[in-house]
């Protein structure tokens, strides 16, 4: 158990049979009145945001998250698999358990798969992946506007928008907090 006044960001927390990473918290200590904490938390399970107001003297559980190390082996349909690194036991996650996230996936890709009492919760993904350009079109001449962008398909199927000299069969960087462009790799 941990205080309320004790939270910090990243902790995760068990409150009304659900699972909840804290994303920010703030301590209020009104003129009249008691102190309270406002916290903006992350249901694991759901993927939903909530934000609760505690009082100050509520006490939480804490959930212990275990991370193990996974790789990426391939797609079967709409189940995606992946391959614990030291025992080599196999776990499929299916496409709406992944959510957006299987847009960075691709062959061999380690990432952190999060689990909590043997239920699996998700994945975390690297900061960023490298990616192949399957598809965009070709640069304009002459059309060089700043921070002039055009739309690109990649290998797993994610559209971005890239600088206009980037070319088809590209190797790029993308950023997976926003899915946005990084660089060439």
């Amino acid at each position: 158990m941990v205080n309320v006044n004790d939270i910090k960001n990243g902790m995760t927390i068990l409150f009304e049979d659900n699972i909840y990473i804290v994303l920010d918290f703030q301590h209020v200590k009104p003129g009249k009145g008691a102190a309270f904490v406002k916290a903006k938390l992350k249901n694991l399970r759901t993927g939903a945001i909530i934000e609760k107001t505690f009082n100050s003297s509520i006490k939480l559980e804490k959930a212990m998250i275990e991370k193990r190390t996974m790789q990426f082996l391939y797609v079967n349909g709409s189940n995606y698999t992946f391959m614990d690194n030291e025992s080599y036991e196999q776990i499929e996650l299916s496409e709406d358990h992944l959510g957006n996230d299987k847009y960075y996936l691709k062959d061999g890709l380690e990432v952190m798969v999060s689990i909590y009492q043997g239920e699996i919760l998700g994945v975390i993904l690297p900061e960023k992946v490298d990616l192949v350009v399957t598809q965009t079109e070709p640069a304009v001449k002459g059309n060089t506007t700043n921070n002039a962008t055009k739309d690109a398909v990649l290998e797993t199927g994610l559209s971005v928008r890239v600088p206009l000299f980037i070319e088809q069969g590209e190797t790029i960087v993308i950023s997976t907090k926003d899915g946005s462009y990084a660089s060439r790799a």
